[in-house]
């Protein structure tokens, strides 16, 4: 085989190049974290569960990032994370949960299960069939569509958040907690416009107040982490409506930017 060839179907095997090892090592690795928390739910440590996903989490944020970083970005790193994610976001926690609590309901909680997973599933399906498309209106406004996988996880674990933090039993009421994972299932695959990282950008006049917050944040996870984590989702949640009621003044400037159509003569 000819050299030029061979450097050819080189570069068209997608997400194998050098550049393309970091982004990719770090998916795989985020998919190992997320596996792992199953297996502490199946041995009972729910604490390292929970913390195996949210590291999984964390992983997932620095891969995206680590791709552009490098120019690195492929189809095959796209269509990777997003198996990864639908293991580490949709089936662990899933899993993680039912043997946690939903196992005490065993038909209505394995269907919640089932209904979280499967949404996890259609979202990032969802996501990965409108990546090549120009016309989504949540993404042009700087918008998300829906809650995305990653926090949607975490959204999932508030329940588990509380009942760590105080032991109270009410907080792992099997019922309840059917209730809230399918709930979370539907923001996940909901049409809501949700906030994007762009859209939390701080303006340039308070950005040493929110280095100060990140510190103090970080201070509070290592301190009272449970209660942090609940902080946090509450936080979230509180945004949901802001996510609305922003993109509706969007569509409003918009709109009366649009020209006027011209009238017939």
């Amino acid at each position: 085989m000819s050299e030029p060839l061979r450097e050819r179907r080189r570069r068209m095997q997608p997400g194998l190049s050098l550049r393309a090892l970091v982004p990719n090592a770090i998916t795989a690795a985020a998919l190992c974290v997320g596996l792992t928390g199953i297996r502490f739910a199946i041995a009972g440590e729910f604490e390292k569960a929970v913390g195996a996903v949210i590291l999984a989490g964390v992983l997932d944020g620095i891969d995206g990032r680590a791709a552009r970083l490098l120019k690195a970005q492929s189809r095959f790193g796209a269509e990777l994370d997003s198996l990864a994610d639908a293991i580490s976001f949709g089936v662990a926690p899933a899993l993680i949960v039912y043997l946690w609590t939903l196992q005490n309901l065993p038909s209505v909680g394995w269907f919640a299960s089932l209904a979280f997973a499967i949404c996890c599933v259609l979202r990032l399906a969802r996501f990965n069939a409108r990546i090549d498309l120009p016309d989504q209106p949540h993404k042009q406004a700087g918008f998300l569509t829906g809650v995305p996988a990653p926090l949607g996880a975490g959204l999932a674990f508030l329940p588990m958040y509380l009942w760590i933090a105080s032991s109270r039993p009410e907080f792992s009421d099997p019922i309840a907690i059917s209730i809230w994972m399918i709930l979370i299932a539907f923001l996940m695959i909901s049409s809501l416009p949700t906030l994007s990282w762009s859209k939390l950008r701080p303006r340039r006049n308070i950005r040493i107040e929110i280095i100060a917050l990140v510190g103090l944040l970080v201070a509070a996870l290592l301190l009272e982490p449970w209660f942090t984590l609940v902080a946090i989702s509450l936080v979230y949640i509180a945004l949901i409506p802001v996510g609305l009621i922003a993109y509706a003044r969007v569509r409003r400037q918009r709109a009366a930017a649009r020209p006027a159509p011209a009238e017939p003569t």
